[in-house]
This record gives structure tokens, C-alpha cells and sequence, in this order.
């Protein structure tokens, strides 16, 4: 009894003198029914290509046999989310006497950069992509996976974003949004736990220390197709190919899949999808959707992001593998 008497005075004082416990995401990936619970407490990160659709109004198609109406074009966002440029989520920075585009920013500029969107170093962070498409995944894994390279932990992305928010019925609003300026700090630096460089990947090719997950479409991987981004076409020497956009589902919305299909879509791709891993695509963004799912859904500890991916290994004027060119 004295020991129940205790906990229970002990609860008492801590709400009377105000102290509360924090509260953490429940896991990489909350649901909207989680979020809606919680919008007043979390900081809510809108990251879309498209920024004008943060301001308007969502349009919807209605089926003239069923009667059924769908969304075909996204508007509007989710009450008390701050818009993110997805084109500046990320930086050019030198790297061995080369300018790198699209890569994480230095910790002290991307601490700005998180601040200047009115994040609030006491709340969870809640990453919502447009998640009309399977490839918007790749908007928030990215920007998760930056946090995690900075030391945030109580992060999570929305499943489904903000397409799966307007179907479920959840109130939306079109107001704009000026965030104060928050006060988020970089916990640590994470980066040789969580990136790969140039010089890994080498490793990783000669001594077969990790798999090579090239992320992208097949035309990219066989070479019949080359990025803008890339100097040369093909693909990795030694990597296989799973194609993120199969990281999420097609339709009205695109929800994340279940853990047992990531399994068999990894396995019969070729991969171990619990041994050591290095993802990559054309320039570091698509590679995100896969690093997400092999580590925060999987399970899998031992991946990590070629951050400059085939945009670095062709600027290095390193070797690919390509099908014939002859027409």
C-alpha cells in the first residue's frame, strides 16, 4: 500500500507542478488516425513538389455509374502543416574537388534550414508527402532520413500523406502558413552510420562487404535510359535492381505495403533484404524509399544511402554497366 501511495503521490505532484510526460511517435510510420489525435502536439512538415497545391483546393472525380467520387488532383493541406520545398531539402556541396548536387546539407545549415520551418525541438516530427503517387513516398523518406543523419529519433512519416488525409475525411484547410522560427537542434552526426561514399561503394564492389539496391526503373539499370543527372548510363557493377516506386501501392492514394510483401519483393529481386545493404539511384532521392523500408520497416540496421549516387560515381568518371548501345 505505501509503495502504491507513493506512485500515485508521486503522479499527483508531477501534475500539479506542470511537468508533463513528452510525447514520441509510436514508430517510423504513424496513420492519420494516430496524427489526428495528436495535431496539436506534433510539428507537421508538408514536403511536396508542388507548392501552389499547398494553397488550393483538392478536386475530386465523380464516377458516373457508381457514383463514387475520388481524388485526382491535391489541394489544400492538413491544419497546422508548414510547407517544405522539396527542391530545397537538399544542397550542392563539394565533394573531393567536385560540385555534388542534391546532397544533405552540413549539419549547421540544415539545423537552420529545420528551424526556419517552426520546428519545435519538444514535438514529434510528422513528414507528409502529397502520397498520390508511389514515387511522393520518396519526398518524406528523404527529409527522414536527413533527420536521422542529424540525430532525431522522435520522428515519423505519415502513411499515405496528405491524399490519404483528404480521403479518410480528416479537416483540411488552404489558409497560408508563415511558421515562427523554431528551435530545433541537430543532435548528433550520424553520417557514417547511416551514408555511404564513393569509396564504400568501391569497397563494397571488390570485397562484396554489402549489397548494391539500385533503386531506380529498369530502363535507368539496363542503361536504355540516362538521367540528365548522370554522365554515363548502366548501373553499378554488382547491384541488382528493385525499383522504389514498388515501395507503395497504386491507386486513389499510395499507402506503404505490408511488411511481408517488402520481404518477398527484395527476396525475389535477388537481395537479402537482413544483410548489409548500400542503396542509390540517380542522384540520392529515389534510394531513400528503399533505405526506409529495409531499416525502419524491416528491420535491417545495416543500409545505408549512397547520397550522391550515380550523379557522384559518373562526375568520378568511374565505371558502369550498360546494355549495348547499338540502336
Amino acid at each position: 500500500m505505501k509503495m502504491q501511495w507513493r506512485v500515485a503521490a508521486g503522479a499527483a505532484l508531477l501534475g500539479a507542478s506542470g511537468w508533463t510526460l513528452a510525447l514520441t511517435v509510436p514508430g517510423p510510420v504513424v496513420d492519420d488516425a494516430w496524427l489526428a489525435a495528436h495535431q496539436g502536439e506534433v510539428n507537421i512538415l508538408d514536403v511536396r513538389p508542388n507548392q501552389k497545391s499547398f494553397g488550393a483546393t483538392p478536386e475530386f472525380e465523380v464516377d458516373k455509374k457508381s457514383g463514387k467520387k475520388s481524388l485526382v488532383a491535391l489541394g489544400s493541406h492538413i491544419d497546422g502543416a508548414v510547407p517544405v520545398d522539396d527542391g530545397k531539402v537538399r544542397v550542392e556541396r563539394m565533394v573531393n574537388g567536385l560540385k555534388v548536387k542534391g546532397m544533405i546539407p552540413e549539419k549547421a545549415d540544415f539545423e537552420k534550414l529545420v528551424r526556419g520551418w517552426g520546428v519545435q525541438a519538444d514535438r514529434p516530427i510528422v513528414i507528409v508527402s502529397a502520397g498520390m503517387d508511389p514515387i511522393d513516398f520518396n519526398d518524406a523518406a528523404r527529409l527522414f532520413w536527413q533527420f536521422k543523419v542529424y540525430g532525431e529519433d522522435n520522428v515519423a512519416v505519415l502513411n499515405g500523406g496528405t491524399a490519404g488525409w483528404i480521403v479518410a475525411g480528416q479537416v483540411i484547410s488552404s489558409a497560408p502558413v508563415a511558421p515562427a522560427t523554431g528551435n530545433w537542434v541537430a543532435k548528433a552526426d550520424r553520417t557514417a552510420e547511416y551514408s555511404a561514399s564513393s569509396q564504400d561503394v568501391a569497397q563494397a564492389q571488390a570485397d562484396h562487404s554489402a549489397q548494391l539496391v539500385d533503386s531506380r526503373d529498369d530502363a535507368f539499370y539496363l542503361g536504355v535510359a540516362k538521367s540528365p543527372a548522370t554522365s554515363a548510363a548502366g548501373h553499378l557493377a554488382g547491384a541488382k535492381n528493385v525499383f522504389t516506386a514498388l515501395m507503395s501501392t497504386t491507386g486513389e492514394v499510395s499507402h506503404l505495403r505490408s511488411p511481408a510483401t517488402y520481404k518477398d519483393i527484395f527476396s525475389m529481386s535477388g537481395f537479402d533484404a537482413q544483410a548489409p545493404a548500400i542503396t542509390y539511384c540517380n542522384t540520392g532521392h529515389q534510394a531513400s524509399g528503399t533505405w526506409f523500408v529495409l531499416t525502419q520497416i524491416l528491420g535491417n540496421k545495416h543500409v545505408r544511402l549512397y547520397d550522391g549516387s550515380m550523379h557522384e560515381w559518373t562526375l568520378e568518371k568511374r565505371p558502369t554497366v550498360s546494355v549495348s548501345q547499338g540502336g
